[in-house]
């Protein structure tokens, strides 16, 4: 492999990386309603788990509630299960026609939970950018054992990566700073 090439596999592995820790972090609640909260529920519909957009409208009417709308009435009661047996903590209002949660406010010991599980999944982002970084580095020498690139060149490439892990390990931060602000100041 190119140098090039080692730093384009680097970067594009890294934001996959924080790219999966955005959309972890979007399941999480806030005080506030969110169609991300339920993004993540499969709903037992047409004899197979299928995600509850490709079933229903999610949409957010008021700060604290969360109104899905199914586009077939039949997998009403299939979506309220899937919302149960989540385990988000969140209660489905079936009215026969749309399917309301009100999302409570949080207490402090539940914040304190969250932000935990903010930190826990920032970690596991910072763990994955690292193993990529130590893939991109295996591969440097690599290269240039296999006199694909001088000494220079793998040193070059490795500083680069070096850097690349600084600025992916920073953003990962900065999410989880903006999403552990959400849930302590609601």
């Amino acid at each position: 492999m190119t140098a090039d090439e080692i730093l384009m596999d680097v970067e594009e592995r890294m934001e996959k990386s924080v790219s999966t820790l955005k959309k972890n972090l979007l399941g999480i609640r806030t005080g506030r309603a969110n169609p991300g909260l339920v993004d993540t529920l499969r709903v037992e519909a047409y004899g197979s788990p299928t995600p509850i957009k490709q079933v229903a409208a999610v949409s957010v009417p008021e700060p604290t509630q969360i109104l899905i709308r199914p586009y077939d009435p039949g997998t009403l009661k299939d979506i309220e299960k899937a919302i149960i047996a989540g385990d988000l903590g969140l209660t489905p209002n079936n009215d026969g026609r749309v399917i309301r949660i009100n999302i409570p406010a949080l207490s402090t010991e539940v914040r304190k939970k969250m932000v935990s599980r903010i930190k826990e999944l920032t970690e596991e982002a910072k763990v994955s950018i690292r193993n990529v970084r130590r893939d991109g580095n295996r591969a440097a020498d690599q290269a240039e054992k296999d006199k694909a690139m001088s000494e220079d060149e793998r040193d070059t490439v490795k500083d680069e990566i070096q850097d690349l892990t600084k600025k992916f390990e920073s953003r990962t931060d900065e999410l989880a700073k903006a999403k552990e602000h959400d849930v302590m100041d609601d």
